[in-house]
């Protein structure tokens, strides 16, 4: 009887052992932790963190979006003052977590100088490898 309870034991503590090894590969449930938005001028900067990246060596994030010019009087802009923009970035993942920042700008043709100003109108921050997504300005 000794015996058999030896052996239960044993096995008992090594399936433990092996569902507590294998957590880590069932652990990749991808989301954003954190995401700061700064804009100065014609310029969009992100820092993002995600986690829950599992095993995964590394990501492909996108930051991109558009921006119009606006003029004194906030009047909607004509479409040639309107600019698309897109920047992408492949980022480290560390003990299933990516830190990272991006930066996009907005470059017009004519350039929106003063007293034109620069409004980002839509930006979107997205990890393509997890196919996840944030609307960083609506």
């Amino acid at each position: 009887m000794r015996r058999v309870l030896t052996f239960t034991g044993a096995f008992l503590t090594a399936l433990f052992a092996t569902l507590a090894l294998a957590l880590p590969a069932w652990a990749g449930s991808p989301h954003f932790v954190s995401t700061d938005v700064t804009v100065s001028g014609n310029t969009l900067t992100v820092h993002a963190k995600e986690a829950g990246l599992g095993g995964e060596a590394q990501i492909v994030a996108v930051l991109s979006g558009t921006a119009s010019c606006i003029n004194p009087g906030a009047n909607k802009p004509k479409a040639a003052n309107k600019t698309s923009f897109s920047t992408s970035s492949t980022e480290p993942v560390q003990n299933g977590m990516a830190d990272y920042t991006l930066t996009a700008t907005a470059t017009f043709s004519p350039s929106c100088s003063p007293p034109m100003t620069v409004q980002f109108t839509a930006a979107t921050l997205t990890d393509q490898t997890n196919n996840l997504s944030v609307t960083l300005i609506p």
